[in-house]
């Protein structure tokens, strides 16, 4: 009779479950055309904090918990408000708020951590004791001035024939499912551009969640390069050696993945941004991913993109000669933008997937990720710098 019971506690547990329907749908505007800029315009919604004299934007964030779990979206929206150049952009999310993070780093003498730090210059990069870098939910890359110069006027010569009109804003989606058990906890999600300018842009930013039968996921992260904040600057140091993250497992992690997101930017047309450049991840001292991060495919953006630099390049192109019946070939000049150029992971108004590595299972003790990417050094004008993030993924 004591064999009987758990049989049966488990068919009534297995029945609940497939009787259940999932129902439940929650959507939520966590920034509604807020201004991202230096030092120009605020936003008047009370809830939202600015940071970084306008460059960053934090809201608190917390999901329904659903019964089964949830399959969720995020939605990033952002047009110019003035800004006529190509940002880096990033939508995150603060995983611990009660650690050392970017709402504290406005104080007069915040320093990060001295274990999250690559030398004096770059602060809060990596995990460290009672401080975790923020993770990425999306990374993204602002086009030229969309919005802002979508205007079609009989004097812009800029519009190639194959675009019907400039676009209005630029809108980026992606699955963020795996951060439901981190979300219904309650978190601060941030958008954060790279403009200079007062005038910078305007983004919205929604998530959507809709309940459905998906296994538990937790997030560890690791490493963050961005600058968001001071105390941080732009990481050049990929060219000095590789960059080392020791990160401790307390418990046996299981079904792990590894998320790497990377774009290479700077120094002109002969640096990162636009030479093919590897990046190679190690774990445990073992080559875990071994890539050449780029894309080739920018000039089909180029209807985001109403105030790219323009120049004509000389080409011959075979057409049809009605009254010869027949194909010819002739020499013009042909349109080419600054936004169609090839790109270290990005173009001027794509979004960035990350890199997925599947580690199975890891073991509760220390590990080291090791990234090595051969980048050229910072000289005078010439910044280059990749932006990398990491973090792992598993079953709770």
């Amino acid at each position: 009779m004591k064999s009987f019971i758990p049989f049966v506690l488990s068919v009534l547990v297995l029945s609940c479950t497939q009787t259940y329907e999932p129902t439940g749908k929650y959507t939520t505007k966590v920034f509604d055309n807020v201004p991202v800029n230096f030092q120009g315009d605020s936003s008047k919604d009370t809830g939202v904090i600015h940071l970084e004299n306008g460059r960053l934007a934090l809201k608190k964030v917390q999901l329904p918990s659903f019964k089964a779990g949830a399959e969720v979206f995020l939605t990033v929206t952002v047009r110019s408000t003035g800004d006529r150049w190509d940002k880096s952009g990033s939508c995150f999310l603060i995983t611990d708020s009660t650690q050392i993070n970017l709402l504290q780093s406005q104080a007069e003498e915040f320093k990060y951590p001295e274990g999250s730090r690559v030398g004096e210059k770059f602060g809060g990069i990596k995990v460290a004791e009672n401080f975790a870098p923020v993770v990425e939910l999306l990374r993204f890359m602002t086009p030229f001035g969309v919005g802002f110069y979508s205007e079609d006027r009989e004097d812009d010569h800029r519009k190639p024939v194959y675009v019907p009109q400039w676009e209005k804003e630029v809108v980026w989606e992606t699955d963020i499912s795996d951060f439901y058990e981190t979300l219904k906890e309650g978190v601060y999600i941030g958008i954060w551009i790279d403009s200079w300018t007062k005038e910078g842009y305007e983004a919205s930013v929604e998530i959507t969640a809709k309940e459905r039968f998906i296994s538990p996921k937790g997030i560890q992260p690791l490493a963050n390069t961005i600058y968001y904040s001071k105390d941080q600057s732009i990481p050049g140091f990929f060219a000095e050696g590789d960059f080392k993250v020791d990160f401790q497992i307390e418990h046996t992690l299981k079904n792990v993945q590894l998320k790497y997101i990377t774009t290479g930017h700077g120094g002109h047309s002969g640096g990162d941004e636009f030479v093919e450049t590897k990046n190679i991840l190690s774990l445990d001292e073992k080559v875990v991913l071994d890539t050449i991060p780029w894309r080739d495919d920018c000039a089909s953006f180029r209807r985001f993109n109403p105030s790219s630099g323009v120049w004509l390049i000389e080409d011959s192109a075979t057409y049809i000669d009605w009254e010869a019946k027949q194909y010819k070939v002739k020499l013009i000049e042909e349109r080419q933008a600054s936004s169609d150029l090839s790109r270290s992971n990005w173009c001027p108004g794509s979004k960035v997937e990350p890199f997925t590595v599947e580690l199975g299972n890891l073991e509760a003790e220390t590990h080291q990720l090791t990234i090595s990417i051969p980048a050229q050094p910072i000289k005078n004008d010439e910044l280059n710098h990749w932006l990398i993030s990491a973090y792992l993924v598993y079953d709770k």
